[in-house]
């Protein structure tokens, strides 16, 4: 089972979700963990490769932006609430930064 790690304010960010909201989170993050697709998922190549978009859809919408493709761990990016039909630029923009410092910064 690979290593959650939460960059930023990320998990912060996703307990701000409704509680049954914050239920489902954790257990498509546990089939990430765990080798597994998450049950409602995009693949994000704006934000960057090998990152994807996990949808939950209870108490409104929200999403997490995760990259699996790294051996020691599994990063989630940011975590945040739709408002709208489009992803926000600044969520996009976020989630990429915190990729960058990744792949820059822990030598990956």
């Amino acid at each position: 089972m690979k290593l959650l790690i939460w960059l930023g304010d990320s998990l912060d960010d996703l307990k701000k979700f409704p509680a049954e909201a914050r239920r489902e989170a954790g257990y498509q993050l546990d089939r990430i963990q765990h080798g597994l697709l998450p049950s409602d998922f995009k693949p994000m190549p704006t934000i960057g490769a090998g990152v994807h978009e996990v949808r939950i859809h209870i108490e409104g919408e929200h999403r997490i932006f995760y990259v699996a493709k790294f051996s020691d761990a599994i990063y989630v990016l940011h975590a945040f609430t739709k408002k709208s039909q489009r992803t926000l630029k600044r969520d996009i923009n976020l989630a990429a930064f915190r990729l960058r410092s990744i792949v820059h910064g822990g030598g990956k």
